[in-house]
């Protein structure tokens, strides 16, 4: 199962990854403002987002949201002067968040299920973003050619984060983000919208290397 998920995506890594040979992957820029062990609080810069709204499992709608925002990076886009398309740079992580269907598109990752309630492994509907490098405002970017793939600008925002390493399951990010939750409950944090799932690494790292997050967006503390 975990080799056909990692073929699944091994294509459009390779060529990510050759994209990126030339310079360092680009990661959103955020300061940590409170750390417990693999708990952290960070505040995020104000950042340019492409995203999408994907159907399926949490593998499933992490390798549709993929191919898609990838499919616009490597040039299906066009400039905002309608000419010419361009190569945007990968960055990382890729975020991907559990959307409900009753959640408007127009109300705001990394991958994240959208439901009532927090159940990874029952969730069918997900957000799956890329964050943009930061030369690019929302005027000056070059639009996707896609409908289904749409750009938004997000201001300074406010996140629980919980680092951890190894391979990714629905049971295991289930467990995770309910701890993250606890956790940001037992602070006395007020928590906004579903815990996220955000990776860094190719499916190809081993997994002691692998670097994942539980984020859970909070009020500024």
């Amino acid at each position: 199962m975990l080799l056909t998920r990692a073929r699944s995506f091994l294509p459009l890594l390779l060529g990510l990854l050759w994209m990126g040979s030339a310079m360092a992957i680009e990661e959103p820029k955020y300061k940590v403002l409170f750390n417990d062990g693999s708990m952290e609080v960070r505040r995020y810069e104000p950042l340019l987002m492409a995203e999408v709204l994907v159907e399926g499992d949490m593998d499933e709608a992490s390798t549709k949201g993929f191919r898609l925002i990838a499919d616009y990076i490597f040039g299906n886009n066009e400039n905002p002067d309608n000419t010419v398309s361009a190569k945007i740079a990968m960055t990382a992580p890729v975020t991907v968040v559990p959307e409900s269907s009753k959640i408007s598109m127009t109300a705001p990752v990394t991958v994240a299920p959208q439901s009532v309630q927090p159940d990874v492994g029952s969730t069918s509907t997900w957000r799956v973003h890329f964050v943009m490098p930061s030369q690019y405002s929302l005027s000056t970017i070059p639009k996707p050619k896609n409908k289904a793939v749409s750009l938004r600008e997000v201001p300074e925002k406010y996140f629980v984060v919980l680092k951890y390493s190894g391979f990714n399951t629905a049971s295991k990010v289930q467990r995770l983000s309910d701890e993250a939750l606890v956790w940001t409950r037992t602070k006395g944090l007020k928590t906004l919208g579903l815990p996220q799932l955000a990776r860094y690494d190719p499916p190809w790292t081993l997994p002691m290397f692998r670097r994942n997050e539980i984020m859970v967006e909070i009020s500024a503390p």
